[in-house]
């Protein structure tokens, strides 16, 4: 079973109302909806959304009049809600246990399966299939930027070499390629750690994705609704951070001189500061170990079209 990372904080971070509407963004396998839904009160809602077959099998299994869910990409989410507004947004970014246990999913090194990688399995290209095609240079820009892996080099020379002698369809492959390319490597980590998460975040969009969703979410906030995003690494967390802090300020026209009182309001507010997971819980569960939850409530300010990012665009203000 996946264990929800920074669940206490994340639900008390949402200031849950009785009878509110509320959306869990990455259902997963329900830990988060399941908490949602012990502090809702008989006429209070949760939306779930997840891109996951293995997710949505999971939702099925609660059976709750107050509960929806949609099998859609969070980037979807505007779609998914229509014209609702709610009280408050969770979402926690990546892959989870259970998709990582499991070998036919391919997103590990440390059992052979499949080279897959897709959060859907019935969208988009495989890792397998993306390796087979993509030309080197595409390869390293992608290996170097999303695992900000320093011999990303060495990995696509080493990738392209190989399929040219037979096709890279197995992690293993991939991972005992990648282990003869990498040189030295921080203590604890796993060679193909790095190349590994840059193919999955790739095949699955996932910079995209987030920053996509982002501007969704605080769309369709209510007043005083609560926006939590757990993220898991730097890549993410920067496009989270800086989202953010940039709705947290107020629009202001160019060169025009304004009073504090006529100061516009931001669309967000910041609530805290970032947390992490603590020591307990590190030691209880590992993955927790790079976990940041960031929080920020819609104020009544307007919502201004700076903030809003076309499909495919990443969020760099």
């Amino acid at each position: 079973m996946h264990e929800p990372v920074l669940l206490n904080e994340a639900i008390d971070a949402l200031a849950i109302r009785r009878e509110g509407t509320y959306v869990d963004g990455t259902f997963g396998r329900g830990g988060h909806s399941r908490a949602i839904l012990e502090r809702l009160g008989p006429q209070g809602r949760l939306i779930a959304l997840d891109r996951d077959p293995e997710a949505e099998r999971a939702a099925q299994e609660i059976r709750d009049p107050r509960f929806t869910f949609v099998r859609s990409a969070f980037s979807a989410l505007s779609q998914a809600l229509g014209e609702r507004q709610v009280q408050g947004m969770l979402f926690d970014l990546g892959v989870s246990s259970p998709q990582l246990d499991d070998p036919r999913r391919g997103f590990s090194f440390r059992t052979d399966g499949p080279l897959d990688m897709r959060m859907d399995p019935m969208q988009g290209e495989s890792a397998a299939e993306w390796l087979a095609m993509a030309e080197e240079k595409t390869i390293r820009e992608v290996i170097r930027d999303y695992g900000e892996e320093r011999f990303a080099k060495q990995i696509a020379a080493s990738i392209v070499a190989a399929r040219g002698r037979e096709p890279l369809v197995r992690t293993g492959q991939l991972a005992d390629l990648v282990a003869k390319a990498v040189r030295t490597r921080e203590p604890g980590q796993d060679p193909a750690t790095r190349t590994f998460q840059a193919l999955r975040i790739h095949v699955n969009r996932e910079l995209e994705e987030v920053s996509v969703m982002l501007p969704q979410a605080a769309a369709h906030l209510a007043e005083e609704g609560r926006l939590a995003v757990i993220s898991f690494h730097s890549l993410e967390d920067r496009i989270v951070k800086r989202f953010l802090q940039r709705a947290a300020r107020p629009e202001v026209p160019r060169g025009l001189p304004l009073r504090e009182a006529e100061m516009p309001q931001p669309t967000l507010r910041l609530i805290g500061r970032a947390t992490r997971a603590s020591e307990a819980e590190t030691r209880r569960n590992p993955r927790a170990r790079s976990a940041i939850l960031r929080v920020a409530a819609r104020t009544a300010g307007t919502f201004p079209s700076t903030l809003r990012i076309e499909p495919g665009a990443r969020w760099r203000n």
